[in-house]
């Protein structure tokens, strides 16, 4: 083979095998490549189901397990857990995925001020939240009341986490912390339309008579928000957004949360505890014109009192008539005597969630002398815990609520507002023990047995027995139509928002009496 030739020969081998060398490596870039897409590929598929996954959970974390009936969720206080881990989860803020936000054409704004104290005050948020909704109109946070016997200058974001309410329920109404600044001057002017709504409404008079008012007016003031909207015959999906705003719209701020949490912390390292809401405090008898057990300067004072505010109506009034018809809260003696008849261990820790007793040690002694570990906040915390909320009944009321939600067993001693309001939350949680005591039957078997016609047995017995079904289980509410103020309060058992709503646990029909 000549020179040439052969320079020819090896110039041709050389580019085979750069040709060669190339396509291996064009190859192994494809191969590279693919397993990098598939990885990719996998790798997406993976967050995408995570995502649902997250998503899925919020959503029935949101609503909880009693407004998804029958669907496993992670809010469960059932008795599968130890009670005391069962509280401490209850009592921890829920972290949720935000809602998308709901897309509605505005039809005006809606300012209330609500009124009453702080459990009043919450039932009408929930309502008022509610309305706004299905009139498609956007909420302002609402203003609280200030000018009431209490005199608590708490705004809304003193008590309520505002940021979570306002973004827990966008997907269901649009809600502002203040009126947007082209109609802010007017707002402050006092160019607006106000009125307070009638009370025990259904949906139909604020879609009729309320919504034309707010398009016409673009912002509408309504000025009192306590019982505007029916216990009963709405449709079920607006009785869940009420329970919806109730149990996860509504959280008190990160500050009273925290506090709650640490009163219930020390009352579980010492066991088991009642929660009294022993509603004998001044106002309330003074209001109600009880004052069975109190002295004669003691009858003056609250007379006086009673006078002294013109929103009483009431001036004149029987206290032992309207003891014995049962509308007077259970003085100290009583509750005493009807907590021991009840079979409550002596030596069980009670919290008393309420004000200022009238009378004070003098007449917590009967209680304290059979009970003797009665505590109230004031003697588990310093007083610099407390400081942040003295002199603001609301937030007091609200730590109150709190430590009420997570005890072993909760007693009323008056139906008033927090009564009922944390009835209901307790069912919501589990169906909590809650004894709902019956005053006019216990004052009557009381005087009974002090007058020696009873002896303790027969007393104890008969007690016990009356309030067997009173214990805060499932049950439908008492309707009694066109007399609202008589029937079942939705928010003491909102049955539409749990999970047993025909059947209790053993197969029987739920019991629709008191």
């Amino acid at each position: 083979m000549c020179k040439a030739e052969k320079s020819i020969y090896h110039k041709k081998l050389w580019e085979m095998k750069v040709k060669f060398l190339g396509d291996s490596k064009f190859k192994n870039s494809l191969v590279s490549r693919s397993r990098m897409s598939l990885w990719m590929i996998r790798a997406m598929t993976i967050l995408l189901l995570w995502s649902c996954f997250v998503h899925l959970v919020a959503l029935g974390e949101m609503w909880g397990p009693r407004l998804l009936k029958g669907w496993p969720s992670c809010f469960n206080h059932g008795h599968d857990f130890p009670m005391a881990a069962a509280q401490e989860m209850s009592s921890l803020p829920m972290k949720l995925a935000l809602p998308p936000k709901r897309i509605y054409q505005n039809n005006g704004y809606l300012m209330v001020s609500c009124n009453g104290g702080l459990n009043q005050m919450r039932a009408a948020i929930c309502d008022m939240v509610t309305i706004a909704r299905y009139m498609n109109v956007t909420l302002i946070v609402p203003e609280l009341d200030k000018t009431s016997f209490w005199n608590d200058p708490s705004e809304f974001k003193d008590i309520f986490d505002v940021d979570h309410f306002i973004t827990s329920l966008r997907d269901e109404v649009r809600i502002l912390k203040e009126v947007p600044p082209r109609l802010k001057r007017r707002v402050e002017l006092g160019v607006y339309h106000t009125m307070p709504p009638i009370s025990w409404s259904n949906m139909s008079y604020y879609q009729d008579q309320i919504l034309p008012l707010v398009k016409k007016h673009k912002v509408l003031h309504l000025n009192k928000t306590d019982t505007r909207l029916v216990n009963n015959e709405l449709p079920v999906e607006v009785q869940k957004l009420r329970c919806r705003v109730n149990f996860n719209g509504i959280r008190f701020t990160p500050k009273i949360e925290e506090l709650g949490r640490r009163v219930v912390k020390i009352l579980r390292e010492k066991g088991p505890f009642l929660v009294l809401h022993l509603r004998y405090e001044m106002d309330m008898l003074a209001f109600s014109g009880c004052s069975h057990g109190c002295n004669r300067y003691e009858e003056e004072e609250l007379t006086r009192m009673r006078y002294a505010y013109p929103w009483w109506k009431e001036k004149v009034i029987n206290s032992e008539l309207k003891r014995k018809e049962g509308l007077c809260p259970l003085t100290p003696e009583e509750t005493a005597l009807t907590l021991s008849a009840l079979g409550i261990d002596r030596n069980v820790q009670i919290y008393i969630a309420a004000g200022e007793i009238y009378g004070g040690k003098r007449r917590l002694k009967a209680l304290t002398d059979v009970f003797p570990n009665v505590v109230r906040k004031e003697t588990l915390l310093d007083s610099s815990d407390l400081s942040f909320c003295q002199n603001h009944s609301s937030q007091m009321a609200a730590l109150d609520y709190l430590i009420s939600l997570e005890s072993d067993i909760f007693v009323p001693t008056y139906y008033g507002n927090m009564a009922k309001v944390v009835e209901g939350h307790r069912r919501f949680l589990g169906f909590k023990k809650t004894i709902e005591l019956n005053r006019k039957f216990l004052v009557n078997l009381i005087d009974e047995y002090y007058q020696g016609m009873l002896s303790w047995e027969v007393f104890s017995t008969t007690v016990k027995s009356f309030h067997a079904t009173r214990m805060g289980g499932p049950k439908k509410r008492l309707v009694i139509p066109n007399k609202p103020k008589e029937e079942d309060y939705f928010y003491a058992n909102p049955y539409e928002c749990l999970q047993l709503l025909h059947e209790n646990e053993n197969g029987n029909s739920l019991d629709e009496t008191k």
